[in-house]
């Protein structure tokens, strides 16, 4: 004889509630915690450049820093908030801090010197030139006499 754990969906445990979220309704798993404080980012190649596109609204061009050491190209940013509010016989403080990093390998190809970046409608464009030497050329047709 087998013993099988089931969790029944009608009627979860009372410590699926206290031990799987947290009190504000957000998940107390660590993994899924963090989530959503990375940007998703999307990689483009043309013939030309490297295209980075950082999806972080809300934020503006001087909440980032963006640095390069060697072949590694480092996209942080770090936001605080603090509010205090006081009333009649209580003072309520609140405060936040939300920050991430993304670091990326940059290919030899990359001329590092003419790296430029935007920021518009919430989504950081890092532009990554490649090199002269680098760039696809296109094929010579040779001409039969």
């Amino acid at each position: 004889m087998n013993i099988v754990k089931r969790r029944n969906a009608d009627f979860p445990s009372i410590f699926d509630e206290l031990f799987q979220t947290d009190w504000f309704g957000g998940m107390a798993n660590p993994a899924t915690a963090t989530k959503g404080t990375i940007p998703a980012t999307n990689i483009k190649e043309t013939a030309d450049n490297f295209i980075l596109e950082v999806a972080a609204p809300g934020k503006t061009k001087e909440d980032f820093k963006l640095s390069l050491d060697h072949d590694v190209l480092t996209i942080s940013t770090e936001e605080k908030k603090e509010e205090t509010k006081k009333e009649d016989n209580y003072t309520r403080r609140e405060f936040s801090f939300s920050a991430f990093t993304r670091s990326f390998k940059l290919p030899q190809t990359v001329n590092k010197e003419e790296i430029n970046a935007t920021y518009t409608d919430g989504i950081l464009h890092v532009t990554l030139p490649k090199r002269e030497e680098d760039k696809v050329k296109p094929k010579r047709l040779i001409e039969i006499s």
